[in-house]
């Protein structure tokens, strides 16, 4: 089969397009035949081993794993002699190690089926992305109806779920974007949209009981000026800056700040949990969510996608295709 592989840590030109063996389930595993998968942040940090944290776990000089992408869809080949939920032919979604592949294995609880209303390439757009935006909003903003939402990156990969998933809580929501993005902001559900090319929200009178923060593009004291008294603020992302600890530095700001306010200050990553996907399934199915796709490429184009997603303009979620040979 063929996939994408990288062997040391750099640019998007330690990638390689090749051929290699086509993996065999183990007895809780499925073995997926990929028709798309998506690109994350989490992808280029771990082909440029950057910041120098991941390679605790990555490996200090060199990939230990040699295969890229999460987010997966596609349908399964075969099974493992204890799965239950899946036979050959089901059409799933949900995350695995290697998605830059034409087959790869995902264990049993890391998929869900996918609703029929839904492509493979929308499928694939939705796992790490969504998760992160209904466990950051749900479970650490602990968002309400009613309540005064801000989504700072609202046009990004998470940011576009994060709208969605905060108008599905009942939520006023204020989307922050670029002015090519204000439209399509509007679009998916926002209620407010500022372009922060015009207006900088922290200097705003506005204030929000909850701000989910997907690119830390404010310090900690700028941001806390937006919120109220006892507000919330989530941040699941921001700027790679520090070549040691990147975007965790802010993280750990926060952190420490929180100690000393009344306002909720949370750092926070998404987990991989099988009844969170479902969430995210039914609100495919639903059609209360609905992913926005920038760009698609083809398998061997990874090294583009990655490239381009870097570039931090991305509208929504890049999208890998998949064409397996004998496809017409």
């Amino acid at each position: 089969m063929r996939a994408i592989t990288y062997t040391e840590y750099g640019p998007p030109d330690v990638l390689q397009f090749r051929e290699v063996g086509k993996p065999i389930p183990e007895d809780d595993e499925v073995l997926i035949s990929i028709r798309a998968a998506s690109v994350n942040p989490l992808d280029w940090h771990l082909m440029r081993g950057r910041p120098y944290i991941v390679r605790m776990q990555a490996g200090l000089r060199r990939p230990k794993a040699t295969r890229l992408g999460v987010d997966v869809a596609g349908q399964v080949e075969a099974v493992g002699k204890n799965v239950t939920h899946f036979e050959p032919g089901d059409e799933v979604f949900g995350a695995c190690k290697g998605a830059f592949a034409e087959y790869a294995c995902a264990s049993e609880g890391a998929l869900v089926p996918k609703p029929p209303n839904v492509t493979f390439e929308q499928a694939a757009a939705a796992p790490v992305a969504a998760l992160s935006a209904l466990q950051g909003l749900r479970d650490k903003g602990r968002i309400r109806p009613g309540q005064r939402v801000l989504i700072n990156g609202a046009s990004g990969g998470v940011g576009t779920f994060a709208v969605q998933i905060a108008k599905s809580f009942g939520a006023e929501v204020t989307g922050v974007c670029s002015t090519r993005n204000v439209d399509m902001v509007g679009s998916i559900g926002a209620n407010h949209v500022v372009d922060y090319t015009q207006e900088d929200f922290t200097k705003s009178e506005r204030r929000y009981d909850l701000i989910f923060d997907s690119v830390g593009n404010h310090s900690l004291s700028e941001t806390r000026r937006a919120l109220t008294a006892e507000g919330t603020l989530v941040l699941a992302g921001g700027p790679d800056k520090g070549r040691w600890l990147g975007p965790l530095t802010g993280m750990l700001k926060a952190v420490v700040m929180s100690r000393f306010v009344s306002q909720k200050l949370l750092p926070f990553l998404a987990q991989l949990r099988k009844d969170d996907l479902i969430v995210v399934q039914q609100l495919l199915e639903a059609g209360r969510v609905a992913p926005v796709i920038d760009r698609s490429y083809p398998l061997r184009d990874v090294p583009a996608a990655i490239r381009y997603l870097e570039e931090g303009h991305a509208r929504g979620k890049v999208v890998i295709r998949m064409e397996h040979r004998g496809d017409t």
